[in-house]
C-alpha cells in the first residue's frame, strides 16, 4: 500500500481547540497512571532493561538505583530514570465509538507476544511447536499473566490479541494450522509421483533418457537451482526484517520492557551484520571446493553472506527501532531435541538473545520450558534510563555493561545499540511508514491518540463519517523555536470495503509554533482535530494515524465503520 492515494495534505492554522468536552470523548476515562517515557529519538535517552535474578533464577527485588553501575564502550554513565518492576491497574473500558492505542488499553502490565514463525520453520516441526505451546496454556500459564499471538508467514498476522485469559489463548492456538514453508518450492523443485527427486539429484543422477549431463549442462542447472535457493532465503530474510519492523511499530509506544517469544526453525540473520564469525556454509564458500555438498547447500552459504552484505544498513536500522521499542527476543528452537549438526541456525538464535537481552532456548525436548522462562524474566526487570556522554548519534555500535553491587546476582540486557536516528537513514521514507503501519491489523503506538468515530447514520447533516482525533501530545516531539514550541503532525483517515480496497480517505497536516502557554495546554488536554470523510458505499472499516513529521514515529487504530 503507498498513500498516493490520500488526498493532498490540508495544511491548518490551527486555532487550538482544547475544549475536549466539545467532542463528547470527555467520557473517555482517564488513565490510572503516567506511564514510564519511551525512548524518543529527539531526546537520546537509553533505556536498557535489566533482568536480576539469584543462582536459582528468583527474581531479586528491593533493588535501588545506588545498586547498578553502567557503563557505556566502557565509560560510566549517570543513572537519570529508574523503573522497578510493577503493575498497572487495568483502566475503565472505553466508551462506545471511542478507541485508543493508549498504552492502557493495549496490555496493562508486562508485554509478552508469542510470535509462531511459519516462514522459517519446517512443516513437521511446526506441528510439534504448536503441541508444546498449548501444553504451556494448559498446565503452566498462570491467571493474570497476559500475551498476545502474531504470526510469521508471508507478513505479520495477528491470531490472538492481548489477553490474560488462558482459554482464549487456548482456542486461538487450537485454530493455528502448520503450513508449508514459504519459498520452499523455490529451495526445493520437486515433481510430482513418487519419483519426485530434487534439483541436486537431477544434477548428480543419471538421465535414463540421454544418458549423463555434460559438466556444462550440470553447471547451468547448478546455477539455475542456486539463484532459486538464493532467491527465497534473501525473501524469507526481507520478510522477517519487515515483521520485526511492524513489531517496533506496534510495541514502541508501550511502557517497559517487552518479551517476543520466537518459535522458529531458523532465523535468518543476526542483528549484528558486521563483528561476527561467518557461519560453516559461508566459510565453505571461501576454501577449495573439495567438498561434495549439494546445489542446496552451496547456495545457503551464499546467499547468507550476501545478504548480511548488501542489508547491513536495513539490519543494523532494524536493530536499532528494536532497541528503543525495548524488545527482548526468546528465540525457542521449534526443532526440540535435535540430532542435528545445524549448529549456525542455534548460535544465529544465542546471539539474537544476547543482542536484545532475552535468552536463547535451544536443542532441548520441552520447548514449553523457554516460554516459561521468559514471563519468569518479566517480574525481574528493572528499567535504567541514560543521556550518553556522546551526544554524537553516529550510527556507530555502542556497548553497555551493566552491574548490581549484590552478592550472587546475575544480570541479562542488551549487549548494546546502534546510534541511530531512523529517520535519517539513506532511503527513509515517513509516507512509507505510514503505509506499513496501516497495513498492519495491530495498533502503531508510537504515537499515543484516542479517537471518536461518528458514522454517517449519526450525522445526517453531513451524510459523512466524523472522526475526531485527541494526541497524546507526550509522545509528540516538540521543536523549540523563537516564540515557542514547533510541533509538526499528520493525520490520515483511511476507508475500506470488507475485501481490503480503499474507498475513500482524507489527510491534514498541523505544522504551526505555539506559544508555551498553549503549548502546556496542548500537554495537559491533548492536540485535538477534526476531518469529515465520505464513506462511500461499501465502507466497513476505517483506519486512522497520526504521525510525528520530525521523528516519523506513528500511531494507528482501526475502528468498524457500521454499529457493532
Amino acid at each position: 500500500m503507498t498513500l498516493h492515494g490520500f488526498r493532498g495534505h490540508r495544511f491548518l492554522t490551527l486555532v487550538l481547540v482544547i475544549c475536549v468536552a466539545a467532542t463528547g470523548m470527555a467520557q473517555a476515562p482517564a488513565s490510572p497512571q503516567v506511564p514510564p517515557p519511551t525512548i524518543r529519538v529527539t531526546t537520546h535517552l537509553v533505556l536498557v532493561d535489566v533482568v536480576v535474578t539469584d543462582k536459582q533464577g528468583k527474581p531479586v527485588a528491593g533493588l535501588h538505583p545506588e545498586d547498578f553501575t553502567l557503563e557505556e564502550n566502557g565509560k560510566a554513565q549517570k543513572i537519570s530514570m529508574f523503573v522497578r518492576p510493577s503493575e498497572n491497574a487495568a483502566p475503565e473500558p472505553l466508551p462506545p465509538g471511542i478507541y485508543s492505542n493508549r498504552p492502557e488499553y493495549r496490555s496493562e502490565g508486562p508485554i509478552t507476544v508469542m510470535l509462531l514463525d511459519a516462514l522459517n520453520t519446517e512443516y513437521k516441526d511446526q506441528a510439534y511447536a504448536r503441541q508444546q505451546m498449548l501444553r504451556f496454556v494448559q498446565q503452566q500459564y498462570k491467571p493474570g499473566e497476559r500475551m498476545a499471538v502474531f504470526t510469521l508467514t508471508g507478513s505479520l498476522g495477528v491470531l490472538q490479541d492481548f489477553t490474560a485469559d488462558p482459554q482464549i489463548l487456548y482456542t486461538a492456538l487450537q485454530r493455528y494450522q502448520p503450513q508449508p514453508k514459504t519459498f520452499q518450492t523455490a529451495a526445493q523443485p520437486t515433481q510430482s509421483g513418487e519419483g519426485a527427486a530434487t534439483t541436486s539429484q537431477i544434477v548428480t543422477d543419471l538421465d535414463p533418457a540421454t544418458g549423463p549431463l555434460s559438466d556444462s549442462a550440470q553447471a547451468a542447472v547448478a546455477a539455475f537451482a542456486g539463484a532459486q535457493v538464493g532467491y527465497a532465503e534473501d525473501q524469507r530474510a526481507l520478510i522477517t526484517l519487515n515483521a520485526l519492523n511492524s513489531l517496533a511499530r506496534i510495541l514502541g509506544g508501550l511502557p517497559g520492557r517487552k518479551s517476543i517469544i520466537w518459535v522458529t526453525g531458523d532465523l535468518p540473520f543476526s542483528l549484528i551484520p558486521e563483528n561476527r564469525s561467518v557461519t560453516d556454509a559461508e566459510l565453505s564458500e571461501d576454501l577449495p571446493s573439495l567438498d561434495t555438498r549439494r546445489v542446496g547447500q552451496h547456495a545457503a552459504g551464499s546467499a547468507a553472506e550476501f545478504f548480511r552484505q548488501s542489508h547491513a544498513e536495513d539490519i543494523r536500522e532494524t536493530a536499532a527501532r528494536l532497541s528503543s521499542a525495548q524488545v527482548a527476543i526468546y528465540p525457542v528452537d521449534a526443532r526440540g531435541l535435535s540430532i542435528s549438526t545445524d549448529t549456525d541456525a542455534q548460535e544465529t538464535m544465542r546471539e539474537m538473545a544476547r543482542e536484545t537481552g532475552g535468552r536463547a532456548y535451544v536443542n532441548q525436548n520441552e520447548i514449553k520450558e523457554g516460554v516459561e522462562r521468559a514471563f519468569a524474566d518479566e517480574s525481574a526487570t528493572y528499567t535504567l534510563g541514560y543521556y550518553p556522554e556522546n551526544k554524537k548519534y553516529d550510527g556507530k555500535y555502542r556497548n553497555i555493561k551493566v552491574k548490581v553491587n549484590q552478592s550472587g546476582a546475575e544480570v541479562f540486557h542488551r549487549r548494546g545499540y546502534y546510534a541511530i536516528d531512523p529517520s535519517q537513514m539513506k532511503g527513509y521514507s515517513p509516507s512509507q511508514e505510514v503505509a506499513s503501519a496501516l497495513a498492519n491489523s495491530s495498533p502503531a503506538t508510537q504515537v499515543s491518540f484516542t479517537a471518536q468515530v461518528v458514522r454517517p447514520e449519526a450525522n445526517p447533516a453531513k451524510g459523512k463519517l466524523g472522526v475526531s482525533f485527541l494526541v497524546d501530545a507526550s509522545t509528540l516531539s516538540g521543536e523549540d523555536v523563537s516564540g515557542g514550541k514547533k510541533l509538526n503532525v499528520l493525520f490520515y483517515t483511511a476507508v475500506y470495503s470488507a475485501d481490503g480496497k480503499m474507498t475513500s480517505n482524507e489527510s491534514k497536516k498541523v505544522d504551526q509554533v505555539f506559544d508555551n502557554d498553549t503549548y502546556q495546554k496542548i500537554l495537559q488536554h491533548g492536540l485535538l482535530l477534526h476531518m469529515d470523510v465520505d464513506p462511500k458505499a461499501g465502507a466497513d472499516q476505517v483506519r486512522l494515524a497520526v504521525q510525528d513529521g520530525r521523528t516519523g514515529l506513528v500511531g494507528t487504530i482501526n475502528a468498524p465503520v457500521k454499529a457493532q
